[in-house]
């Protein structure tokens, strides 16, 4: 408990300091509110814009989770099937490597084009920057088990998917840790260009709306919204790393 009050402690100095630099700098330099608006006037477009914003906010979380499942899903999925099988890894592993050289975002128009403005090809834009990380990640520690417990498990003469399962699995817990930092990193950001490139929801559309009205705060304020979805996502993904720490050290 101490240490978790001690990290939010932390948390909020930086944030107020952040906040502080961020009023000097306006209050300093008198950069014009249209380019760089104050903290208060951020503020008081996230009040006074709360419900538009609300609104956009799920719209955006909802396509980020579900984008996050089914690419945190697969991921897995493939890790686990490189792992099991020689002939996935040698018709597979190339797949991915050439994949993984494609930057995604930029695909986000020809997905856009496939699938249309709405859900879908926002969903499948998040999956796809997802799922990589994920399954690079797991399957790199799948295929690192120590030598010991590799000899133990031949001695003992375990099938491939029960020593996959009982020691390369746990084994690569960290690994997949890794790759869910990365996935939710990647996430927010696959959804902010999949509704720049095309949307009539969202807060990367709000985002664009705000822009061309010259509406710079309520830019800001939708900005500052999809960074806390970001945060709180990466606080859960660390929360279950100590909670994955503390199970494997018991165990």
């Amino acid at each position: 408990m101490r240490s978790v009050g001690r990290r939010f402690w932390r948390g909020t100095t930086a944030f107020l300091v952040a906040i502080a630099l961020w009023q000097a700098v306006v209050g300093l330099t008198g950069v014009p509110r249209f380019i760089l608006p104050g903290p208060g006037l951020v503020a008081q477009a996230l009040w006074d814009n709360g419900a538009l914003i609300w609104e956009n906010a799920l719209w955006s979380a909802g396509n980020l989770g579900l984008g996050l499942v089914i690419g945190i899903v697969l991921g897995v999925e493939t890790a686990l099937l490189l792992t099991l099988s020689r002939r996935a890894r040698w018709l597979l592993r190339p797949m991915l490597v050439v994949a993984q050289a494609v930057p995604v975002f930029a695909l986000a128009p020809v997905i856009t084009l496939w699938m249309g403005y709405g859900m879908p090809s926002k969903i499948v834009t998040i999956a796809l920057v997802t799922y990589f990380p994920v399954a690079s990640a797991l399957f790199d520690r799948l295929m690192a088990l120590p030598t010991g417990l590799a000899d133990l498990s031949h001695l003992a003469g375990a099938e491939r998917w029960r020593e996959t399962l009982l020691l390369r699995l746990p084994h690569a817990v960290p690994g997949l840790i890794t790759g869910l930092r990365l996935a939710v990193v990647y996430g927010p950001l696959a959804v902010l260009i999949g509704e720049w490139v095309g949307s009539s929801q969202g807060l990367g559309h709000l985002m664009l709306m705000a822009n061309g009205r010259g509406q710079t705060a309520l830019m800001f304020a939708a900005l500052f919204v999809l960074a806390t979805l970001s945060l709180a996502l990466w606080v859960i993904v660390e929360a279950l790393s100590r909670w994955s720490v503390r199970r494997l050290s018991s165990a």
